[in-house]
This record gives C-alpha cells, sequence and structure tokens, in this order.
C-alpha cells in the first residue's frame, strides 16, 4: 500500500509543478517515515549506486548535445539532408525526421534536438508551405528518436537501474528507430497535399549540383560523428563510456576547428549547461536508487507482479496492461523517472512472463516517445511548439494522428515482435 502511496505521492507533485529531483525527495522522505529506514544506510547505498564508470557517460553526450547546437554541426547536417531529399513530395518534413534521427545518434537526447534542429527547420518549412503546428507536432515525435537511436542516455538509465549491458540496449532499440523513420516519413508525404499543399522553389540543375557538392563536403565532419561513435562501439573499439567522451572532444574539435562557430565563451556557456542539466539527472537518479532500494527491500516489485497476475493472467493482455501503464505514467511524469522507477518495477513482471530485460528496454524507449509528447504535461511537444511558435491547442491533433498511426503502432510491433528488439544485439555478440 505505502508503494502505491509513494507513486500517487509522485505524480501528484509533479503535477502541481515541484521540481522533479524534490518530487523524488518527497517521496523518499515519506518512504523513509513509513518504512523506518535508517537514513545513514539508505543513504551509502545511493552513493555506491552512483559510483558507476558507466554514468560517467551521461555528463559527456550531454555536453555533446549542447556543442552540437553551438558549434554547428547540426546546422551542416540540416543543410545536407534538405539538400538530398528536400525537393520531394514531403522532402521537408522527411529532412527534419532524418535530420532528428542524426542529431540523435550523436547527442542521445530529445531536448537537444528539438532546440536545434527546431530553430533551423521550422522557418523554411513553413516557407514551403507546412503550417507551424503540423511542423511543431512532427518535430516534437521525430526529436524521440534521439532516444531509440544510440547512444541514447534513456537507455544509459535503463541499463544502470537494471544492471544490463549498455551495448545491448543500445543495439535493441535500433529497429524500433528504423520503424519509427519509416512511418513518420510515409505519415508526411500522405499529410503532404492533404492536410496542406507544399510549395517547391525552382532551381538550375547546376546550381543544384553545386548546393549538393558543397553541402556534403561543409557536413562530412559532422556525419563522421555518428559513424565513429557507432562503429566504435559496436566495432569493439571502446565501451559506450569511451565512445561518450570520443563524441564529445570530436563535436569540440569540429565546432572550433572545422566550423569555427564555437568560440570560448559559447564553449563556457554549453559547459555550464550541460552540468547544470547532469546534475539534475544525477540528484533524481540518487533519489531514485534509494528509493528503489526501499520498495526492493519491503517487496513491493513482487507484490505488484502478484497484484497485476491475479487480475490478468493471459501473459498477451499482462504485455497490454504494462504498455498502457508505461503509456499513462509518460504522459504524467518525464522520460527520467518512467525509466528509473516505473520500468524496474515492472521488469520483475515482464520477465515473468519470459521477456528479455532488453526487450523490455526497447519497450520503455518506446513509451517515452508517446508519453513525452501527450497530455496533460506533454514536455517535449510543449517545447516543440515554443520553438515553432505554434499554438499548443492546435498542434495537439496532428501530434496525436502521428502517435496513433505512427509511434503507437511503432510500440506494439515492438512488443509482440521481439526479435525485433534482440536479433541485432544477438548479432553482435551482447546476449
Amino acid at each position: 500500500m505505502e508503494g502505491l502511496i509513494a507513486i500517487g505521492l509522485l505524480l501528484v507533485m509533479m503535477v502541481l509543478g515541484v521540481p522533479v529531483a524534490w518530487s523524488f525527495a518527497g517521496v523518499l522522505a515519506y518512504l523513509v517515515s513509513a518504512y523506518d529506514v535508517n537514513i545513514d544506510t539508505i543513504m551509502m547505498q545511493g552513493y555506491r549506486s552512483l559510483d558507476s564508470v558507466i554514468l560517467i557517460a551521461l555528463p559527456l553526450f550531454v555536453l555533446t548535445g549542447y556543442l552540437m547546437q553551438g558549434g554547428g554541426i547540426a546546422r551542416r547536417l540540416v543543410e545536407f539532408i534538405e539538400v538530398m531529399v528536400g525537393k520531394r513530395r514531403g522532402g521537408m518534413g522527411a529532412s527534419m525526421v532524418l535530420a532528428s534521427g542524426i542529431f540523435g545518434a550523436i547527442a542521445g537526447t530529445a531536448t537537444a534536438a528539438v532546440a536545434s534542429i527546431g530553430t533551423i527547420m521550422i522557418g523554411p518549412l513553413e516557407q514551403r508551405g507546412y503550417p507551424r503546428h503540423y511542423s511543431s507536432a512532427l518535430l516534437g515525435i521525430s526529436s524521440l528518436l534521439g532516444i531509440l537511436i544510440p547512444p541514447s542516455i534513456t537507455m544509459i538509465l535503463f541499463a544502470v537501474v537494471t544492471r544490463q549491458s549498455v551495448a545491448a540496449c543500445f543495439a535493441a532499440s535500433i529497429g524500433p528507430a528504423i520503424l519509427l523513420i519509416i512511418g513518420l516519413i510515409v505519415a508526411n508525404r500522405f499529410s503532404v497535399g492533404r492536410l496542406f499543399h507544399e510549395s517547391f522553389a525552382a532551381a538550375a540543375d547546376g546550381q543544384e549540383r553545386v548546393s549538393k557538392g558543397r553541402a556534403t563536403l561543409s557536413a562530412l565532419p559532422a556525419l563522421s560523428l555518428p559513424l565513429m561513435i557507432l562503429g566504435g562501439i559496436y566495432g569493439g573499439i571502446f565501451t559506450p563510456t569511451e565512445a561518450a567522451a570520443v563524441a564529445a572532444f570530436c563535436a569540440m574539435i569540429v565546432g572550433f576547428f572545422f566550423y569555427r562557430d564555437l568560440t570560448a565563451k559559447g564553449f563556457a556557456h554549453n559547459l555550464v549547461a550541460a552540468a547544470e542539466t547532469t546534475g539534475t539527472v544525477i540528484l533524481i537518479l540518487l533519489f531514485s536508487f534509494m528509493i528503489g532500494r526501499i520498495l526492493a527491500s519491503e517487496g513491493i516489485p513482487q507484490d505488484l507482479t502478484e497484484w497485476v497476475t491475479s487480475l490478468v493472467s493471459n501473459p498477451l493482455l499482462i504485455l497490454v496492461t504494462v504498455n498502457l501503464v508505461l503509456i499513462l505514467a509518460g504522459m504524467i511524469i518525464d522520460d527520467v523517472s518512467v525509466t528509473v522507477v516505473i520500468a524496474p518495477l515492472f521488469l520483475p513482471l515482464m520477465m515473468e512472463t519470459g521477456m528479455h530485460p532488453v526487450h523490455f528496454a526497447s519497450i520503455v524507449a518506446c513509451s517515452v516517445v508517446i508519453g513525452a509528447n501527450s497530455p496533460p504535461v506533454a514536455p517535449i511537444l510543449y517545447m516543440a511548439c515554443r520553438i515553432g511558435k505554434a499554438e499548443i491547442h492546435r498542434t495537439i491533433a496532428p501530434a496525436i494522428a502521428l502517435m496513433l498511426f505512427v509511434a503507437l503502432p511503432v510500440m506494439v510491433v515492438t512488443t509482440f515482435v521481439p526479435e525485433l528488439s534482440l536479433a541485432l544485439p544477438r548479432l553482435l555478440g551482447f546476449l
């Protein structure tokens, strides 16, 4: 009972606007009081849980995201993709989806993708005839590719709290990411000409060839980053933690010396911003580790498993139930909270149905894509509206349509086709 009250307390505080970290602190205080826990012991256990080499990757990937914004990397990626596919029906929308995917393969965060890709592309999309509310909805959904495409901060957190291989979790979400990219591009192409009309700027063939050449040459340093990071991880050259260091270093070199958009002042600003973001996440992790220890010691996950199985005995219905809970939780709380608190609670139940933990990682990632864009909280969608200067009440309809016809089917396929998530990790020898 106390576990359910704790989860309810967390939801209430976050809905009331209490900062996420302090919402976790409030839940921890309640559990310490309810179960008469020795605070010194639980603090030491929480600190030891943070003492992980894997977590070093977290601030480095966060810093990489900020350096990509300030170093001109995101802009070159967008220009390259736009030149390659932008002159086709739905090409500009497809450009934004692909740019978000490539950006996610370097930075691993959705917020950085919204800020970088949205700032660059919303204006040109409007000039092509894309309504701002539609572009903002597409931006919100596609930016979550940063959670599915490795390196993903969400997958790092899931691997840490569930003690799984980071590389295996990275590989597991690639299949769903590809499905989501294809689905968004198809849905966008279907929308063009039905919901709005796209206009094309005429360009001479010779000018187009020159622009393609220049755009490709300019984007080469930026395009080499995801190849270097992912190739290094899956080629066994370096670990995900070392890959984070390589990504941050390369982003800094490219920003300073290749594009020269990154200045000493901008670099200092990015360092401070990355430190603030990392500090918040680490504080949430500390409290969540302590909450998890208390709940585990009191047998809450096992009680939850017994309660759900007493209500629903069919394994397929259990999967559907857990998916719905993850989506509903994501509609109210942020992706970090879902990943480090809600998901571990359901992991024993999923394993009892025969699901591999790495498969569950990709399901959690898919649920975050839907939850982060669903009202009432919808942090990514609200941020996309701010970047796109669109009214939220007009953006909700196209966002829900994209989630119903693209993101939700991807989550269903991911849930009921395990090989979509497990084939690549097995092929690479991570399972």
